[in-house]
This record gives structure tokens, C-alpha cells and sequence, in this order.
């Protein structure tokens, strides 16, 4: 039966690492002539409104972000905020509400898509909306974190309940180190307010997830299947998937800089390490120049765009001494943004190392490239455990298990491991990259999941 299309409303967590994929995601849906009213930080619209492939059908509705003590003038995202400032961008979230509400009630849509945004349920409840919680974050994150429910009486989990996965736990080869756990540990503190409503942030995911009409998550079951089926076991409740959403090039794109055209075909096919690590991780200045240590280490060509470390304000001023000399024209560390899918995709580059953000992972994966894996917090542990241990097809750099320190010696190591051809291991890892590029890309995959996610989500409308 034809249905007619949706109209659906977006109103994601203000960060670019979660306005970007559920963008995309409107691109999909739109392909499929449904409607979508997309909700962004007004200032923020011209750091997204490239990747709008139909603006006929997606709407942005800008978003007045109001000033919070203690964000710096202007900050609407939390890139504008060094990383402990980013529960006061929950706090400016937060005070949208009203203006959301104004918006939603002009729109009219069937269906708002949210997910940090944990009132969004009880809003469009009054005005008759359905509420999907729809999620970037990998199943891997969401099954560990399944069960594990945090009220307003009980004030933290403890490192050693991280430590072990919850019963049941699909796979016995994700584990967290000790170092790992702290976040959780944080997120999960109901002291450590994140918004303005006074609450952990694990205690907003759940209501979030709790709260919604459906469950909705960027995955596919050919991945991550058996973490899926543990989801729906433990919340009761079956969940859309909404597959892969393979990021689309930008609607304009002017091609590679040629500065790094330039650079990059001074060296041989698949020879290149490139690294970046978003733009939110800011790295101790110790473990900034272990990174790059590392890269000298290798031997191999390598272009890094990293943050200037913790306490410098520039990235020349952090470079180990003599490191400059020592590299020569075979090395670049620039602290400005890059165009990472364009670099992913040329010839001369052959390893990527990455913080695991979830953007970094797609268009990792359908790149031709090897995964060099050091995570970050929360969900990028997650991500490099599902490739690294359960997919086999890339390798995490080994850390010290209290502090999470990496040598320059690991992320050698780490390099070579998946570059060397004679490598056993890199062998086996570079096959299996290979196998699950080629499923992402298969021809029906991607198609086949949108079809039957805006089947589910028209009979949620009904």
C-alpha cells in the first residue's frame, strides 16, 4: 500500500559530530520525498547546509541558543567549548525548549527525531506528535549500558561494575580497562549535573530512551546483530534500523586543497598515514608528541590535523624538539579543519588513525584504508573493541591499563601491524576491512534498510 509521506521533525544533540549524521539521515529520507524540518544553532546552519542534497524538502529551522554563565560568547556547539564546558551547552539546550515548542507547533510534523533533548517526548505528546529517539551511537555502547539503571538515590556505579558487562553480554571479547571506566563512572554520577534539570547524563539517555514512541538506531544486524538482539531483550521493545547511512558527498565540492594534492603524490599508493581525531579531543602534551613520535618511529609519510595539546596555544610550539628537522618534507601536522573524506579517499593514503568518533568510523569503513585505533571516552571505546576484537578488521594501540597512556613504540607498532605486507596478523586484519567495506557498499544493503525504516516509521504514525 502506497502511504503517503512524512513529515518529520529534527532535533539533535548540538554537537557537528551528531547535527552531521542525523543531516544525513535526512538525506536518505528526503531521497525518498519525505519532508524534514531540521532544527540547528542558527550560527551552525553554514557549517552543515552543504551536506543538504534537497533543500526543496529539508528545512533548516534555526535555533536562537541563549548565553549560559560560564560558555564563552557565541558558543552554540560543544566544539565552540573546551570539553568540561559541555554540560553548560546541555544547559543552553535546554532553555530552546520554548522556542522548540513554538516551532513544532507552527510545523505541525508527524514525527520528531531527537536524542539528547530527553523533553522532546513530553512536549510532542501535548501536540500529538510520535517521538523517535534516534541514536548515533553504536549498539556495542548501548547493549554494555543496557541494565544498568541509575535513579535519582543511587549517585554513581562504580569502576568495577564497568568493568564487567552486563549478564547476558553478547560478546566476551569487549572488555573497558580500568582507565576506560572513569567516564562511565562520571556519566553515570547523578552529582555531576549535565543540563539544566539537575540529572547525570546517563540518567538523560534514559529517559530519552525510555520515554520515546520508538527506538530507532544507525546500525545494520549484518555487524552488529547480536548486540541488537540484546538491546531489544533487555528494554522490551523492538528497535528500527535505520542501516549504514553512508555519508554523501558534499551538494559542492571543490575538490581536494591542492596543498595536499601536492603532498600526497610525492608518495607511493597506500603508503600515507594519515590521523586526525576530531574536533573535540584535545591531547595531554605528553601523549601529543608520543603520537607523533610514533609517526617518526614508522618511517612511513604521514599528515596529522590534531587540536594544538592541553596547555599550548599552537601546534608548533607542542612539537617535540627537533622533530621538524628530523621529519622533513615526509611529515605535516596542521591544527586546522581538512577535508578528512576527500583525504580517506586518496590514492596515496593507506592507514588512518583514529579516535573512533562515530563519523570517523563510516567514512572510515568505506574508505580503502587501514584502522589504526586510539579512542577517545564512551562511545569510541566501543567502536574500536567492535572493529579490533569482534570484526577483526583493524588494531587498537595498546595503553597502560590505570592511565591510558600510549609510547611512541605502540603506535608504531600499531602502524605496522596493518601496513607491512609480510605482517600475519595485517594480513588477516587487511582481508577482513576489505569484506566489510565491500558489505557496506553492496548494492541493496543501505536501500533495503531505508525502505523498511520509513515502513516502520509510517505504521508508527498510522
Amino acid at each position: 500500500m502506497n502511504r503517503p509521506h512524512l513529515h518529520i521533525a529534527m532535533c539533535p544533540w548540538f554537537a557537528l559530530g551528531h547535527l552531521t549524521p542525523y543531516l544525513h539521515l535526512a538525506n536518505k529520507l528526503a531521497r525518498k520525498g519525505h519532508k524534514i524540518a531540521f532544527f540547528v544553532p542558527i550560527k551552525t546552519q553554514c557549517k552543515i547546509e552543504h551536506y543538504n542534497r534537497f533543500p526543496h524538502l529539508i528545512t533548516f529551522v534555526p535555533l536562537t541558543v541563549p548565553h549560559i554563565d560560564g560558555l564563552p560568547p557565541g558558543a552554540e556547539t560543544t566544539s565552540d567549548v573546551p570539553h568540561a564546558l559541555i554540560p553548560l551547552v546541555a544547559t543552553a539546550m535546554d532553555r530552546t525548549e520554548h522556542e522548540c515548542e513554538l516551532h513544532l507547533r507552527d510545523l505541525k510534523p508527524d514525527i520528531v527525531f531527537y536524542d539528547f533533548a530527553y523533553w522532546i517526548p513530553k512536549l510532542a505528546r501535548r501536540l500529538g506528535c510520535k517521538t523517535v529517539y534516534y541514536t548515533i551511537i553504536s549498539p556495542v555502547t548501548l547493549a554494555y549500558r543496557a541494565g544498568r539503571k541509575v535513579d535519582e538515590q543511587e549517585t554513581v556505579i562504580s569502576e568495577q561494575a564497568w568493568l564487567n558487562p552486563p549478564h547476558g553480554f553478547p560478546d566476551s571479547s569487549i572488555k573497558l580497562h580500568l582507565h576506560e571506566t572513569r567516564f562511565f563512572v562520571r556519566s553515570s554520577n547523578s552529582q555531576s549535573q549535565f543540563g539544566s534539570d539537575r540529572m547525570s547524563l546517563y540518567q538523560r539517555l534514559h529517559i530519552s530512551t525510555t520515554e520515546c514512541d520508538a527506538f530507532a538506531i544507525k546500525s545494520c544486524r549484518e555487524i552488529e546483530g547480536p548486540f541488537l538482539e540484546f538491546i531489544e531483550t533487555q528494554s522490551g521493545q523492538p528497535i528500527l534500523l535505520a542501516g549504514p547511512v553512508i555519508p554523501e558527498p558534499p551538494v559542492i565540492s571543490t575538490g581536494l586543497e591542492p596543498k595536499w594534492i601536492n603532498f600526497l603524490s610525492q608518495f607511493k599508493a597506500g603508503s600515507v598515514v594519515y590521523c586526525a581525531f576530531g574536533s573535540e579531543c584535545i591531547l595531554k602534551k605528553d601523549q601529543f608528541q608520543e603520537l607523533l613520535l610514533g609517526f617518526e618511529l614508522s618511517g612511513l609519510p604521514f599528515l596529522a590535523a590534531l587540536k594544538p595539546p592541553q596547555g599550548a596555544e599552537t601546534i608548533e610550539e607542542a612539537l617535540p624538539v627537533g622533530f621538524v628537522d628530523r621529519v622533513g618534507s615526509r611529515g605535516v601536522v596542521q591544527g586546522g579543519w581538512i577535508q578528512q573524506r576527500l583525504i580517506l579517499e586518496h590514492p596515496s593514503v593507506g592507514c588512518f588513525v583514529t579516535h573512533c568518533g562515530s563519523g570517523s568510523v563510516t567514512e572510515a569503513l568505506v574508505s580503502k584504508c587501514q584502522l589504526v585505533m586510539i579512542p577517545y571516552e564512551g562511545d569510541q571505546i566501543f567502536q574500536a573493541r567492535l572493529i579490533g576484537s569482534v570484526l577483526k578488521a583493524g588494531i587498537e594501540v595498546e595503553r597502560g591499563e590505570e592511565d591510558g597512556f600510549f609510547t611512541r613504540e605502540s603506535v608504531c607498532k600499531g602502524i605496522k601491524t596493518v601496513m607491512e605486507e609480510e605482517s600475519e596478523v595485517g594480513i588477516s586484519i587487511r582481508a577482513n576491512r576489505t569484506e566489510l567495506r565491500e558489505l557496506l557498499l553492496s548494492k541493496d544493503l543501505e536501500s533495503s534498510y531505508i525502505d523498511d525504516f520509513i515502513e516502520k516509521l509510517q505504521a508508527l504514525v498510522g
